[in-house]
């Protein structure tokens, strides 16, 4: 079977002019499926958390106790600390979204050489504090209790309500 090049190209031509439209919809539709996703890529996003590191609860207070007794007329004091939450991180997230609303979210991770990877904090949150207990020889004095008071509230952010001061043994 031997090809007319001249009449192939003459219908060629006939098609092209008469689904021109046609065509250029499907030919601006392959366009834009090759081009790279326009999902929006959010770094620095809330998302994951994790455990901070470096608040020691005990340490914290030793610190407090060593604090508060040097207050005048408090004597020796000891010091309970409850926690509600320790203290988070939170981690940069890099999130892609495509058209249909749906998307994926990564943790933010950068190489510090040797194949290891750490994580991104965007923020570190303090531990809530549920409740304190200071017990010490001048717990009974109203003026001492006060002072106690305002202490244990200004360094862990406690109401006074959720702070108990006790006389203790000397």
């Amino acid at each position: 079977m031997k090809l007319d090049w001249p009449k192939l190209a003459l219908r060629w031509k006939e098609a092209l002019g008469k689904y021109k439209y046609v065509l250029l919809v499907i030919g601006l539709g392959v366009v834009l499926m090759a081009l790279p996703t326009t999902g929006q890529r959010d770094k620095g996003q809330e998302g994951a958390q994790a455990p901070a590191e470096g608040f020691d609860l005990e340490a914290f207070e030793e610190k407090m106790e060593r604090a508060l007794s040097q207050v005048e007329g408090a004597g020796e004091v000891r010091v309970v600390l409850t926690l509600d939450s320790d203290g988070r991180q939170i981690l940069a997230q890099d999130q892609e979204r495509d058209r249909e609303g749906g998307g994926s979210s990564t943790t933010v991770t950068v190489g510090r050489g040797s194949g290891q990877q750490e994580v991104v904090p965007l923020q570190t949150l303090a531990p809530e504090f549920r409740g304190a207990l200071v017990v010490c020889p001048g717990g009974g004095d109203p003026r001492i209790q006060l002072r106690l008071l305002e202490a244990v509230s200004a360094l862990t952010g406690l109401g006074t309500d959720r702070i108990s001061i006790c006389q203790g043994n000397t």
